[in-house]
């Protein structure tokens, strides 16, 4: 009960943000956010009923791609209510709540010291470089520079 409550909590503030700060009224973009919840409960559920542990990002994604795949009823109806949700307006509360939830976990986080900090510019900086190589390949191959 309390993770829907805090993916409610989390759509509400999304429908908030998309109002606020990219102009989509609050009944424009609640089909959208409600969709995303279910899709994403449903996910949840899913793992919580399997007989071995699987991370729920994989049947989060797996049922939004199907919901929106051509041969889903209704795809184009659910593509188009998600497409009005902006993703700045989505991660923004997400990230909001995983800095709340470090917070209360900050003891363990001071007993890592500095070593974290050097793993994570080190595992930061990687993706990036890497990411920005394979985008530049991509875009030669493609011929688009």
């Amino acid at each position: 009960m309390n993770q829907v409550l805090t993916i409610l909590l989390i759509g509400l503030i999304a429908l908030i943000g998309n109002w606020i700060g990219y102009g989509v009224g609050p009944a424009e973009s609640l089909p959208g956010i409600l969709l995303l919840a279910v899709v994403t409960l449903i996910g949840m559920g899913f793992t919580k009923i399997l007989p071995f542990k699987s991370p729920v990002i994989v049947w989060i994604s797996l049922f939004a791609m199907i919901a929106t795949s051509p041969i889903f009823p209704g795809n184009a109806f659910i593509a188009a209510s998600i497409a009005k949700i902006n993703l700045l307006a989505l991660a923004t509360p997400i990230l909001a709540y995983a800095g709340l939830s470090l917070g209360k976990d900050i003891h363990l986080f001071k007993e890592l010291s500095w070593r974290i900090v050097v793993v994570s510019l080190v595992v930061f900086t990687g993706t990036f470089l890497f990411a920005t190589l394979f985008a530049e390949i991509v875009f030669k191959i493609q011929g688009k520079f």
